[in-house]
Formats: C-alpha cells, structure tokens, sequence
C-alpha cells in the first residue's frame, strides 16, 4: 500500500489516529525557514476557508510572552509554556491557521494538516534581504533550508501523512498551495460533517 499525503489521505483516517473526533474544523500549521511566505500563506489560506489566522509571533508580543533576549540571533527567546497555553483556548475547537517557523514545541493533537513551506536559496536571500536582515542571519537561515532543519523537525514530530511539503517560490506556487489547501479543508469538512438524520 502507498503512502499518502494529508492532502490525499482520509481525514477520517488522520482524525481516528491523532483522537480528534470532537473538532469540527481542522487546524493547519504553516511553518518553515524565515522568508518563506509563511504570514501571506497562512493569511491567505485563512481568508480563502474562513479561520482564524494566528501568528504566533504577533500573539507573543502582544502577551510579552518572552523570557529575554539572544544577542547571537538578534531575537525574543519565546517562552513557550506562556504561548501555549494562550493557544490551547484558540486551537481547542478547530479553524485555525497557526503561523510560525518552528513546530516542535506544539502538540501533535493540534494539527490535521503540517504545511512545511520551501524556497530555493536564491528567493531566500533576496526575500530577507528585502528585510534587512544582518548578513550572519541571512546566512544562517540560508544553512538552515539547505539543511531542511524545519522540514525534518515536522517529520519527527508529526505522523508521516500529516506533513506536506511545498515549494513557495513563485506567485504560482503560492495559488497551487492555496487551492490544494482549500481542497483538503472541503474534504476534511465532508469527511467530518455529522451524520444525516434520514
């Protein structure tokens, strides 16, 4: 039997293995390497099916949810715990599109679908060098998708079927994304819509 996709696989398959049955909207995380598209897909992916968008970015500093400063990263060090449980109230009944670079500090019953966002080296670096970013993270988050750190970290985190990989490059990939994503939330929908009283 061949592996499938979250896209491709039954959501009631996913739903049964994570014990899901009381959600009645899925949740998506959207993650990868800073300057992949990430805030303009979750955006867009919310606005398209009608959820939430949440940036955990923006919900950390609106709760000043850090626990200082790294001067080596130049960014907040997040603290976690205070994050999630702030989530926890926003997640528990489905319809959210979580954005954020990392994904393995979330818990595994909160996804139904893993979208790991890509781009080639060279989008990358004129992408945060748009930003300004400094040279040295510019590098560093260059190594970073080289590596695929983040397409790893959601597969050992998360079951194989509900992780899917996509390349952000071009205003193409970014519609081929949203319409394969509107797809698998119509699907995951039927897939859970309560049984008929006929």
């Amino acid at each position: 039997m061949t592996k499938r996709s979250a896209v491709e696989a039954s959501t009631e398959e996913r739903t049964a293995q994570k014990g899901r049955t009381w959600a009645t909207r899925p949740n998506v995380l959207v993650c990868g390497t800073p300057g992949t598209g990430k805030t303009e897909m979750s955006a867009a992916i919310a606005r398209k099916v009608k959820m939430q968008h949440l940036n955990v970015g923006d919900l950390a500093a609106r709760l000043d949810a850090y626990d200082g400063w790294d001067e080596d990263r130049q960014c907040h060090i997040l603290n976690e715990d205070r994050v999630l449980d702030e989530m926890e109230i926003l997640v528990s009944k489905g319809g959210c599109v979580v954005d954020y670079h990392a994904c393995d500090f979330f818990p595994e019953r909160w996804f139904d679908l893993v979208l790991v966002l890509r781009a080639t080296t060279e989008v990358l670096f004129d992408r945060l060098t748009a930003r300004n970013y400094a040279h040295a993270k510019i590098q560093e988050n260059l190594q970073c998708e080289i590596m695929q750190v983040l397409l790893d970290e959601a597969r050992d985190n998360y079951p194989e079927p509900v992780v899917v990989e996509v390349q952000n490059n071009t205003r193409l990939d970014f519609d081929s994304t949203i319409d394969r994503v509107v797809r698998w939330h119509d699907q995951w929908l039927r897939d859970h819509a309560p049984p008929s009283s006929t």
